[in-house]
């Protein structure tokens, strides 16, 4: 096929665009920025545009297909020629659909811990020399893209995103992929820009198990009560399954799974990626792995880029990197690293980078979520604010929304390393957490820094 990606520069976009380079279909694509790793991964299979911006000239009747990513408007002028030509113009999600219509389709949703389930998933399969499609939101170990596609697989497993499926179609993404399993990992309000209230927010996850097929699996955290009012509700053709975190425990500052074929080590932590454990295991069993298997694979998996990723560490400090921004995510970050390391002091840094994270009306809900840090600092850039155009937000709003006397409020990010770097790192560990990057910090350098 001859496909062409507008806004090919996306996290995702660029992926499936090499995915589909990798299957033998025929790739161009266009965007008016496209910055690293992006840039280096389409220069790599020869994908990068020649000239960045859009140009319809290079809409034509030869194309079979367009995939229209988020990043472009509703007046992108390659999408208006697209249109004038009747070319099949799909979203990202809805091409990811067309690709897998004869796979039992897996589809991960959920506030919190989507992306590490889909990637527990996949790794799993993988270990088991299973053939599958996939879809993750970050880099996982041993694939070396974030998207995979085949003609051969029968599986086919996507991280289910609630945010909006393209500038023409604003259904949440995990409402398009129609999956024969759907698990959903808990419900904590995000996305105040599209879904202004929480009920509303409930309601995408709602509709979601309503897409399920028929005879489905809708796999769910119990111990979320939205989640159980849910799965109360289902149609009579699905299956309701829930879970709940796997039985473990913690010796020499390592956690073991407890199964009846013995402890099984793992290489990652808290309680939130105990509930993800389980999730995945509950998934697996549903794809013919036995749990023998899964325990076996899943002692190996080191977590998806950025959760809880390792940056430096000595005998008695440790650095982490985790993607945490929301209220529910940092949280459960926090508390999992105070528990793993409960002899050891912990400063917890985070990053307000999101549009709902940066909103006036949002941010009482990150009441108390960093408390359980000895030492806690919010960082946020005023122009982040300018540029999101959103009523501006100072210091002291953000210090009486978080709460706590812990807790310090930085709005330039080199005051905050300044900061971090007059610390002495001795049974002390750090929390770098945020969906972006502080500014432009190289947070693996700053964590070689400070312990040299």
């Amino acid at each position: 096929m001859n496909i062409h990606f507008i806004a090919i520069g996306g996290a995702a976009m660029h992926n499936l665009a090499i995915a589909l380079h990798k299957k033998g279909d025929t790739i161009t694509g266009s965007d008016d920025e496209i910055f690293d790793p992006a840039r280096s991964h389409l220069a790599k299979y020869g994908l990068l545009p020649e000239l960045i911006g859009w140009n319809p000239d290079i809409i034509t009747n030869k194309l079979d297909a367009v995939v229209l990513g988020m990043h472009a408007r509703e007046d992108n002028p390659e999408l208006i020629r697209a249109k004038e030509l009747g070319l099949q113009i799909f979203s990202y999600p809805e091409f990811l659909l067309e690709q897998t219509l004869n796979k039992t389709r897996v589809v991960v949703g959920g506030s919190h811990g989507k992306t590490t389930v889909t990637s527990m998933i996949i790794f799993v399969l993988k270990k088991m020399q299973k053939e599958f499609d996939y879809m993750v939101g970050a880099q996982v170990e041993g694939f070396e893209t974030m998207v995979g596609l085949s003609d051969s697989s029968r599986i086919a497993v996507f991280e289910g995103d609630e945010y909006l499926t393209s500038p023409i179609d604003l259904r949440p993404k995990f409402h398009v992929y129609r999956p024969h399993i759907a698990v959903v990992t808990g419900i904590a309000w995000d996305h105040i820009n599209v879904f202004p209230t929480f009920d509303n927010y409930i309601e995408q996850f709602r509709i979601f198990s309503k897409k399920i097929e028929r005879d489905g699996k809708f796999i769910y955290f119990e111990e979320d009560p939205n989640l159980r009012a849910i799965a109360e509700d289902l149609r009579e053709d699905l299956t309701a399954i829930p879970y709940s975190a796997h039985p473990s425990h913690i010796t020499g500052g390592k956690t073991f799974l407890e199964t009846k074929y013995g402890d099984f080590p793992l290489r990652l932590f808290g309680k939130h990626n105990l509930q993800n454990i389980q999730a995945a295991h509950m998934v697996c069993r549903q794809l013919g792995i036995s749990d023998k298997d899964f325990y076996q694979a899943i002692s190996e998996f080191k977590g998806a880029a950025k959760r809880l990723q390792l940056l430096n560490e000595t005998d008695d400090c440790s650095i982490f990197q985790d993607f945490a921004h929301s209220p529910s995510k940092l949280k459960a970050t926090v508390s999992a690293v105070r528990e793993q390391y409960p002899n050891r002091k912990l400063t917890a840094c985070m990053e307000l980078h999101t549009f709902s994270s940066l909103t006036a009306a949002f941010l009482p809900q990150y009441k108390d979520c960093m408390k359980e840090a000895t030492t806690a600092y919010v960082y946020y850039n005023p122009k982040t604010i300018e540029h999101k155009q959103l009523e501006p937000i100072s210091p002291e709003q953000v210090k009486e929304a978080f709460g706590g006397s812990n807790l310090e409020v930085f709005t330039d990010s080199s005051l905050l390393i300044e900061r971090l770097r007059s610390i002495q790192f001795k049974k002390h560990n750090l929390l770098l957490m945020s969906s972006g990057n502080f500014d432009g910090v190289d947070l693996k350098n700053l964590a070689l820094d400070l312990l040299p």
